[in-house]
């Protein structure tokens, strides 16, 4: 098949060529933001799933959406490692830059920019020049990100109610945020939510971020719904094959159809690479099992060079012994204890790498006591990566 027309494209928050599957999430978000805009309360929203399941293109599609109903969208990707503030100021910038042109609410929005240079002064971050004049900053400037940033929310919040617009705040990786930087956030929504602001967020984040999101502030729940993203079922997961490979004009067996979703489990990044490996291995159409059997290989080779290997490199020697050890257990979600004597070792002693790993956004709990990993295969991965792997404690690490 001509590789020119290949309808997939895997990549990092790359939009499929179709979006099956998330209906309902979607029309969620939608729902929220009209209600938003018509000044009713609403819930933001945290995306969770696993890596893979297409959380950012989803975020991305909701951005869209948002711009298309008349927010002003910032667009936001927490660093891990990065504080909070260091990359919130520069974005809200160019939303009340935007604002501003909005003649009916330039005071509010002046009374903004006041609080954001208030708050980037405090914070220490650049933010340019404004080509708004203000006074003397006495907003958002005390320090204390819990106290600043509902101020600053709130002045955002109020220039986009003067300009009878809305504002949308999306956060991907929302897992790499700090504890501080969370909590802070919870309360400004909070403040947001008290005040009937026309602000939302969307977040999205691996399955831990509710309940971090619980640890840091006990009414989140009453803040954020909590869209679960998983896997795609058998048939959203056949239409996000099928459907791009028609579009072509080109036809693929059900038999075919089968084999991708099976070997692929329905995740949606897995879908894209063996859709993209299995049209580049047929000769023609009809796409067969056979072709997607020589493909998978090539499949498989391209996941490890890069959607695997990139989060395996990160780990230190120890990390990669205990996600081995998950390996050797099968694909999850384990108890502590199990990989504790996977390893030879004290459960007591393997809490700390388990928590640098959780911190890394490799493995996750899913309940009290259990481990699983964050990367849907990565056990397979694993097991790829290091085939003649032993406990520690059986060999000399020199």
């Amino acid at each position: 098949m001509d590789p020119l027309r290949n309808p997939f494209s895997p990549g990092a928050g790359a939009p499929p060529p179709e979006l099956a599957g998330r209906d309902e999430i979607l029309e969620a978000a939608r729902i929220a933001l009209h209600r938003v805009r018509a000044r009713r309360s609403e819930k933001s929203q945290m995306l969770l799933g696993l890596r893979g399941v297409g959380k950012t293109v989803l975020l991305n599609k909701i951005g869209e959406m948002a711009e298309e109903i008349g927010y002003f969208v910032v667009v936001l990707e927490a660093p891990e490692g990065q504080r909070l503030a260091e990359y919130l100021a520069p974005a809200l910038k160019s939303a009340l830059l935007s604002l501003s042109r909005v003649e009916k609410a330039k005071e509010s929005v002046t009374r903004a920019v006041g609080a954001l240079r208030g708050f980037a002064s405090a914070f220490k971050v650049s933010i340019g020049e404004f080509s708004i004049v203000v006074g003397e900053p006495s907003l958002a400037d005390s320090g204390n990100l819990e106290v600043d940033l509902p101020a600053l929310f709130v002045t955002v919040g109020q220039a986009a109610k003067a300009a009878d617009s809305s504002v949308a705040i999306l956060v991907d990786e929302v897992q790499y945020l700090g504890e501080a930087d969370l909590r802070a956030l919870i309360v400004a929504f909070h403040a947001i939510a008290q005040r009937g602001l026309p602000v939302l967020m969307f977040g999205a984040g691996l399955p831990q971020v509710a309940a971090l999101s619980g640890e840091a502030k006990s009414y989140a729940e009453r803040l954020f719904e909590f869209p679960s993203v998983g896997p795609l079922g058998t048939a959203a997961a056949r239409q996000a094959i099928d459907q791009p490979v028609r579009s072509e004009g080109a036809e693929i067996s059900a038999d075919a159809l089968d084999r991708i979703v099976s070997v692929t489990k329905g995740y949606p990044y897995f879908l894209q690479e063996w859709g993209k490996h299995t049209w580049n291995a047929a000769a023609q159409s009809p796409i067969t099992a056979g072709d997607v059997a020589k493909a998978s290989q090539a499949a498989t080779d391209a996941l490890d060079r890069s959607f695997f290997r990139v989060r395996f490199d990160r780990l230190t020697p120890r990390e990669q012994d205990y996600l081995r050890a998950m390996a050797e257990l099968g694909a999850g979600p384990h108890r502590s204890g199990a990989i504790a004597d996977a390893l030879g070792r004290a459960v007591e002693s393997t809490g700390p790498l388990r928590s640098a790993l959780i911190r890394k956004g490799m493995v996750w709990g899913p309940a009290h006591g259990e481990t699983a990993f964050t990367v849907p295969l990565f056990d397979e991965f694993m097991r790829r990566a290091i085939p003649d792997w032993q406990p520690p404690r059986d060999r000399s690490r020199g």
